[in-house]
């Protein structure tokens, strides 16, 4: 059966996000109560959750590197944007990202309504930035070449999960071939995975792993929802037990999405097996 690759120390996989940095970032975003441009959203919520995949895979030994993870930034330029020692490296071991955050905020968290919530430190790993255009083929390209090294040295990985968080359309050509060339890298468990989270600074409602043939509402979205892959079986479990009871055949795909709708996505979006 394709993904169902045991993640362990000896057989890693990678998660790798692509981020557009482009100057329509800097606007809100919708949702939350908290104003927040799109940047500094997104920011916001793959720095937890690097935090939180390095608190998940720590063991008595210390964090185990199950995952190889990267982040690349594209707008003004394209490449890799974590901070600090980390500072140009495409893919990088999880035990290197959770010994070596770029820096440590300070945040504060809210026990309730009413209350006036405690500070916390909260490590992250890259900043938001808004300035340029959207070259996201040039970005989708570079990921191709990011795995195409990695599954050379992980032939039986898990498959690589890939995420492109944007808010609008790519300025350097169409993005949908390079996007299949980059589906096309297999490792002998399946296809690598793409998924692709719109965002948006209106407050209509989000559209969220639609399935195979879900109306959508403009040329724009069927592009992105076309570019997107089928869910494993496991991240359909996992989007179950939030409740969200999709079709086979529901593509890593969300449109208009606000605060909450990224949180959700990339949740369920980087559940894979069990480790071991």
């Amino acid at each position: 059966m394709p993904f169902s690759a045991e993640i362990s120390r000896a057989n890693p996989t990678c998660f790798l996000f692509l981020i557009d940095q482009s100057e329509s970032m800097g606007a809100h975003i919708g949702g939350g109560d908290v104003p927040m441009t799109k940047a500094e959203a997104v920011a916001d919520a793959v720095n937890r959750l690097l935090s939180e995949l390095s608190i998940k895979c720590a063991k008595e030994d210390g964090v185990r590197d199950y995952f190889h993870v990267g982040v690349i930034g594209y707008g003004a330029a394209v490449g890799p944007i974590l901070d600090g020692a980390l500072a140009g490296r495409d893919l990088v071991p999880l035990s290197d990202v959770a010994s070596r955050p770029a820096r440590m905020e300070e945040r504060t968290r809210h026990n309730g309504r009413h209350s006036a919530g405690r500070t916390v430190k909260f490590p992250t790993w890259f900043s938001p930035l808004a300035y340029g255009d959207t070259p996201m083929c040039a970005a989708l390209t570079r990921a191709r070449g990011v795995l195409s090294l990695w599954l050379a040295d992980h032939p039986g990985c898990f498959p690589p999960v890939v995420v492109n968080i944007t808010d609008g359309v790519s300025t350097d050509g169409d993005p949908l071939p390079v996007a299949q060339g980059l589906q096309a890298l297999t490792s002998a468990d399946g296809h690598v995975l793409l998924f692709n989270l719109h965002l948006s600074s209106g407050r209509s409602d989000p559209v969220v792993f639609p399935g195979p043939d879900a109306p959508l509402p403009d040329d724009y979205a069927r592009q992105l929802h076309r570019m997107s892959s089928p869910l494993p079986d496991q991240m359909l479990v996992a989007a179950a037990r939030q409740d969200l009871f999709l079709e086979d055949g529901a593509r890593g795909f969300a449109f208009n999405a606000d605060i909450s709708a990224i949180v959700q996505f990339l949740d369920v979006g980087t559940q894979v097996l069990e480790l071991r």
